[in-house]
């Protein structure tokens, strides 16, 4: 009776003091182009379609992921945004998250947000050099086949502070000091990108996004991104660039005045982060040790000062998917590599992490078996406390 006394003392006087919250990404795959066949092009409606009635089996999928790992705030990369994106919000948590998958417990998240994007924003420029400006693709601000794909939606059980919020779609790419764009050159030496071109490229390929999150008296800022593939381009490398210079941006952000004086957001406020608690999540496309993107990025970004990624989310299941790769158990990509982030402050505890990564002859395998099933990237969480 005497050590259950203690136990439950322990327990309050850490709950009264400290809130305990598990935050995860999952690069859900829920695009557009996976609902259509390979040769459809898609119309941008597709995921509102599949929203309406909690029918669809992928999406199922997905939500049946999200209840069993049950995330406190959760960041979904490729939910395509559109002008119907709070009634798509909406519909997910409605039809599929608050409905029992597979007699899983049903999960609800009373805040949620997303915002435009770049994808598939026409730029009037032919960027991609195919000889036409098609205002799509490669020729769009951020590669999409339609305004809004490849969206971004954060799911939360607790209070966002909306009115606090920074986006940074709009800032342009030739602003950043020392940005890699002015290095992108042709087959002649000469600079890829035409001037009228540097003058109008964003540095995001979707957006980046700083979210204040209330829990109790205390704020976590959610800094979510999708940085662009490094690959799908030429010996020019511009996406690889892109995607360097996407990540540096949250290392600059970080790095006090002086190193991210050059920043503003949507609503021209500059400088950069200003709190004292965050969580950089998302797919960031780029590993320090595997790949094709320029590793310098991202091993900055994990390197810094206040960034925690001393626990680095692991899986058996990624072990088992490429037993010979030393690497496999980080891996959050059916791709195998580390694409996939949560990197807490380091003024948060880290309690435990994870990558959802069922092997081949376990039942929940049939959950990641393929992108059809959910996804091609699995969802990644971590456990923190924060305690001040």
């Amino acid at each position: 009776m005497y050590k259950l006394l203690t136990f439950v003392l322990t327990v309050f006087s850490m709950s009264s003091n400290s809130q305990n919250i598990r935050i995860a990404t999952f690069n859900v795959s829920m695009d557009a182009t996976n609902y259509v066949s390979q040769h459809e092009s898609p119309t941008g409606d597709e995921l509102q379609i599949n929203l309406s009635n909690g029918e669809h089996k992928q999406i199922k999928n997905i939500a049946e992921t999200i209840q069993r790992l049950s995330p406190d705030i959760v960041l979904l990369n490729e939910f395509d945004y559109s002008n119907q994106s709070t009634t798509d919000a909406q519909n997910f948590i409605k039809h599929y998250l608050n409905v029992s998958q597979n007699n899983n417990q049903p999960i609800d998240y009373p805040y949620f947000y997303s915002a435009p994007v770049n994808t598939g924003v026409d730029s009037g420029l032919d960027l991609d050099k195919d000889g036409i400006a098609s205002g799509t693709k490669g020729d769009a601000l951020g590669f999409g086949l339609f305004p809004g794909h490849y969206g971004m939606l954060v799911l939360s059980k607790y209070p966002i502070q909306f009115e606090e919020i920074r986006t940074f779609q709009y800032f342009l790419w030739k602003n950043m000091p020392g940005n890699l764009m002015v290095t992108i050159k042709d087959e002649n030496g000469k600079s890829y990108y035409s001037q009228q071109a540097q003058q109008i490229l964003r540095l995001s390929s979707k957006s980046h996004w700083d979210i204040p999150i209330k829990i109790d008296n205390r704020s976590i800022h959610l800094l979510a991104s999708h940085p662009t593939p490094p690959v799908f381009d030429g010996p020019e490398n511009r996406n690889g660039k892109r995607n360097h210079d996407e990540i540096r941006f949250w290392t600059d952000y970080l790095s006090g005045s002086e190193q991210s004086a050059y920043i503003y957001d949507d609503n021209q406020k500059p400088g950069g982060f200003k709190g004292d608690h965050f969580v950089i999540f998302g797919d960031l496309n780029a590993s320090p040790d595997e790949g094709d993107g320029i590793k310098s990025g991202i091993k900055g970004l994990l390197a810094h000062n206040l960034v925690n990624d001393t626990t680095v989310p692991q899986s058996e299941g990624g072990r088992a998917h490429t037993l010979d790769n030393q690497y496999s158990a980080q891996h959050t990509a059916e791709w195998a590599m580390r694409a996939d982030y949560v990197l807490p402050s380091t003024s948060l505890e880290v309690k435990v992490s994870g990558v959802f990564w069922p092997k081949p002859n376990e039942p929940l395998y049939r959950l990641i078996k393929d992108r059809k099933s959910s996804s091609d990237h699995r969802l990644v969480w971590v456990d923190i406390t924060v305690t001040k």
